[in-house]
């Protein structure tokens, strides 16, 4: 009969298309010049936005280079990226800008956040003691990307978690913030702390 070969072409009524993957927004933090932009852009499948702007000779008496002499340019809002871990997750990146004076967009930019990453530079680790603070006082997991700059990290990791006063559940991870692979392992790692965290309130 016509009216059954047309109920035979209709599609069935539990078909459905696949699930979009779940976004998670995480940030990119740390203190002035360890490497936060260069690890969005490292790792971004999409072309960064990046908000930098020149250095210049008016900042002198504000901005800190000792140890980054070599610095010409400054986040002054934010960067941005994205990349996929695998078919159900995206990860928005945000980096935040590293100079005192900006520091009044980390709260925004924390809005929403999962989970940061926080990278030291092991010249200025003290440079980045803010963003664990920052972190810590409103509880949002983070892990710790150590920035090999020049490829070079004379500390092993355990060693940098007792400089930091770290507790064991947060990760301490030698990095490369110029290299995909490296940026994307601290990312790996950081999902991996939170799905963690997760299941151990989930069991409690």
């Amino acid at each position: 009969m016509a009216g059954s070969d047309r109920a035979a072409e209709a599609p069935t009524a539990h078909a459905s298309a696949p699930a979009a993957p779940e976004a998670v927004k995480i940030l990119i933090a740390g203190g002035f010049g360890v490497g936060k932009t260069t690890m969005v852009g490292s790792v971004s499948e999409i072309a960064p936005l990046r908000t930098e702007e020149p250095l210049t000779a008016a900042g002198l008496d504000v901005d800190d280079l000792a140890g980054i002499e070599e610095k010409r340019a400054t986040t002054v809002a934010l960067d941005f990226g994205r990349i996929t871990i695998g078919r159900e997750l995206v990860l928005y990146l945000f980096g935040t800008p590293g100079q005192q004076r900006f520091w009044f967009m980390w709260n925004d930019l924390a809005i929403g956040a999962l989970g940061a990453v926080v990278l030291v530079d092991v010249r200025r680790p003290e440079s980045s003691f803010a963003a664990i603070d920052f972190f810590e006082r409103r509880g949002i997991p983070f892990v710790v990307g150590v920035n090999g700059f020049h490829g070079r990290h004379p500390y092993p990791a355990e060693e940098i978690r007792d400089a930091l006063a770290l507790p064991e559940h947060v990760k301490v991870l030698l990095c490369d913030a110029r290299e995909r692979t490296s940026s994307r392992d601290v990312l790996v790692a950081l999902i991996d702390q939170l799905i963690d965290a997760a299941a151990g309130a989930a069991a409690s």
